[in-house]
């Protein structure tokens, strides 16, 4: 097997547009995946012989369940249940299987409904932990987490509601160039500053709206991207890494930490040959926390490199390009494949308004399965423009 990744295209890059609630079950979501990735690359439905599934609320049924309903006959087959690491690491194994010749095209696909109520009872039956330490105190799901990590992430460094402010402003900014974005309103700072508290220090703006929705693409080899005529963009590197410093009494670092260096090994690129970077970002803090350990400033830096860079499609550091979840939405596991749709986006010029001038090469990040006081799942990804 190959230790990298040459030869690999990723093409098609699928969303189906968001709503905040939804009567409909994640099959009808993932089901809409399916019928536009064939609808745009013009594949018959036979001709998928890969597929990997992602979702929360898919259960019963699991991705073989889902063959069924959806009359698909894949000689490979993943289920990913990580989260917002679930992007990258359906792209990783993918790539792989097409590498092997176990599959010619792989359909990665990524959805969730929600109900009114599906968000809070998928939130108490999230783990064991869940059941067990979290839920029966009364501190349930993870803006209580989130919020016990940013304050540390504070005090630690001395980042400040300001420098998380910067982030989703930008990325509201970015948003309001993305279509499928559900939040269609300018945000300033003042407003992000003054929003109501939810788990201290965590206001409105720095936590993530739950919706259904869905995500998808492809992943194939280059020859047969070329035969089919689609544009896409290159898969240089990935890394993935589970349980990471499980020793760490506190999270300040995911798993990106120990494998950076393998990644950008793999792509022949360093961090600032990256002209975006598209991080998982259900909570600013998660943003800085991979800022670092993707190698883009220094650990406990990040406040000081939000502060002195612009963060828009037009800034001179553009993340989130399309919005991210923050101004987004989150639809469940499909949160985690936003950012990487969004890159094959702006490397093949589909981008629209928020195209990144001249961009050549991009980096996205993964996070995921936050489980009591830490996330456990962690990916990374660089593309290049073919």
């Amino acid at each position: 097997m190959r230790k990298n990744y040459e030869g690999v295209a990723v093409a098609v890059p699928v969303t189906v547009p968001y709503v905040r609630y939804s009567i409909r079950a994640a099959h009808w979501w993932l089901a809409r995946a399916v019928s536009e990735l064939l609808k745009i690359s013009k594949l018959k439905k036979e001709q998928l012989d890969g597929l990997s599934v992602s979702s929360f609320t898919l259960a019963p049924d699991s991705a073989v369940g889902l063959t069924q309903h959806l009359g698909l006959s894949p000689r490979w087959l993943d289920h990913l249940p990580y989260g917002g690491a679930s992007g990258v690491v359906a792209l990783r194994r993918a790539a792989r299987a097409v590498q092997a010749g176990d599959a010619e095209v792989v359909a990665c696909i990524a959805g969730d409904t929600n109900h009114v109520d599906s968000f809070r009872l998928t939130l108490a039956n999230f783990s064991q932990f869940a059941r067990d330490a979290v839920y029966p105190y009364g501190a349930g799901g993870p803006n209580a987490s989130f919020a016990f990590l940013t304050a540390y992430y504070m005090r630690t460094y001395g980042a400040t509601r300001e420098d998380f402010g910067k982030l989703c402003v930008a990325q509201r900014a970015n948003a309001l160039k993305f279509p499928h974005a559900l939040f269609k309103k300018p945000l300033t700072l003042e407003e992000y500053l003054v929003a109501r508290p939810i788990a201290d220090p965590l206001h409105l703006y720095d936590c993530v709206m739950p919706c259904a929705g869905a995500e998808a693409f492809l992943v194939m080899t280059v020859e047969k991207a070329e035969s089919l005529n689609l544009k896409f963009a290159k898969l240089l590197g990935t890394i993935e890494r589970h349980n990471a410093f499980p020793t760490d009494p506190i999270q300040m670092r995911g798993g990106w930490a120990l494998d950076r260096d393998e990644l950008y090994a793999q792509a022949g690129l360093a961090p600032q040959d990256m002209d975006f970077l598209q991080t998982y970002d259900d909570y600013p803090v998660i943003s800085l926390m991979q800022l670092e350990d993707l190698g883009f400033c220094a650990k406990g830096e990040a406040p000081d490199f939000i502060r002195s860079h612009t963060f828009t499609t037009d800034g001179d550091f553009p993340l989130n390009t399309s919005g991210g979840q923050l101004s987004v939405g989150q639809a469940g596991a499909a949160g985690g494949y936003l950012g990487l749709v969004e890159a094959i986006r702006q490397l093949t010029g589909q981008a629209g308004e928020r195209q990144v001038k001249d961009a050549r090469a991009g980096l996205v990040s993964g996070f995921g399965m936050i489980n009591f006081d830490r996330g456990l799942s962690s990916g990374a990804a660089i593309f290049a423009k073919l």
